[in-house]
This record gives C-alpha cells, sequence and structure tokens, in this order.
C-alpha cells in the first residue's frame, strides 16, 4: 500500500484511533509516575523513508524504546524521546537525579515504553476486533539515525512510507514532544483500514 495515497478520511480516522491509545497511555502514565500527564496525537504524518531523515535531526541521541507487533497486523512500534527528557522522567521515577541510564533506567524506559505501546495497540485491537499483542520490549540509546534505520529494515518496509504520529506529552505544565512511528508489515496498514471501513 502506497501511503502517500491514503484519503484525508483514513488520516483523520488513524488520528482518531492515535488520540485514542494517547489518552489511554496517559491515564497509565499518570498512575505510575503519580502525578497528571495529558498525550495527545497533535499529527499523523506520512513519510517516505529516503526522506525522514532530512525531516529530523538524525545525529541527536535518543532513546528508542521498540515493540514488535505481533498478532493479525505484525509490524514495529518505534517510540523515541531525547535524551534528557527521559533521563527527568526516570528521575522522577526513582527520586533522584540520574546522569545516565542505568539498568534501572533501562527498565524503567521499557515499562514506559510497554505502557504507551499497549495502549496504542488495545485501542487498535478495541476499534478494529483484530488481535493484537506486543512483544517485551527493547531499549536502544543511540543516534535517530540509527534507530530509525534499524526498526525499519527489520520491518521489510524500509523502502516503503512510514507512518509517524506526532505525540505531546503536557507534564508538570511542561511540554514534551515525542514520535511514535508505526512500521506495519507489508498488508498490515490495509487490515487496520478495512476493518474501520475507511479502505
Amino acid at each position: 500500500m502506497d501511503y502517500s495515497e491514503l484519503t484525508t478520511m483514513q488520516l483523520d480516522v488513524l488520528q482518531e484511533v492515535g488520540n485514542i491509545g494517547a489518552g489511554n497511555a496517559a491515564t497509565a502514565l499518570s498512575e505510575l509516575l503519580n502525578e497528571k500527564v495529558d498525550m495527545s496525537v497533535p499529527a499523523v504524518n506520512i513519510i517516505p523513508f529516503d526522506d525522514i531523515f532530512s525531516s529530523i535531526d538524525v545525529e541527536v541521541v535518543v532513546i528508542g524504546v521498540v515493540v514488535r507487533v505481533l498478532g493479525d497486523i505484525p509490524g514495529n512500534i518505534l517510540f523515541t524521546l531525547e535524551k534528557d527528557v527521559a533521563l527527568r522522567i526516570i528521575s522522577g521515577l526513582v527520586g533522584e537525579e540520574q546522569q545516565q541510564i542505568t539498568e534501572l533506567g533501562n527498565s524503567t524506559l521499557c515499562e514506559i515504553g510497554n505502557i504507551i505501546s499497549s495502549s496504542f495497540m488495545n485501542a487498535i485491537a478495541e476499534l478494529t476486533k483484530l488481535e493484537v499483542r506486543p512483544s517485551v520490549p527493547a531499549v536502544a540509546l543511540d543516534m535517530m539515525a540509527a534507530i530509525l534505520s534499524t526498526t525499519f529494515i527489520e520491518s521489510g518496509q524500509f523502502d516503503e512510507y512510514v507512518l509517524d504520529l506526532e505525540t505531546n506529552f503536557l507534564q508538570e505544565n511542561e511540554k514534551i514532544r515525542g514520535h511514535f512511528y508505526y512500521i506495519p508489515m507489508p498488508g498490515s496498514l490495509e487490515k487496520i483500514l478495512n476493518s474501520l471501513g475507511v479502505n
């Protein structure tokens, strides 16, 4: 499927699915962090793989949480946060300032990534009635370019278009921007849109 040919209605439906998932994630993160967290998906972007490296700062070091999507719509989910943001979140959870990603920090990020990914997958499963389940998350600390390349190539979709859901967190009146990439295996996006009645 050529993502560039998605209609406005299809993009609107995908954004609504994203917002439902973001709402679920915000509730779960609020409980984990013991403070109010708002999360939204302000935009759904369809980006050609060849262009994605020119649309972002590929040399910035980020934390990437990768989750494999198993079931009826296999693919990969990649959630990225800048390193300083991730360290701030970990520091808040462990109660002391963190300068590096330790084993405890890695576990914390896995849990956060699992919450966010599961929230989005549950939203898709509830709306489409498809079977969707996550793998165990993996955390990577690297330049954005390296994390994106590895995740896309593993999905078998690296020469096509990428679905990027921009995410905004609002935590203690501070806006945190992240990216939530869904890289479906060939055929998975069609199943989602068919199940939602917009294909």
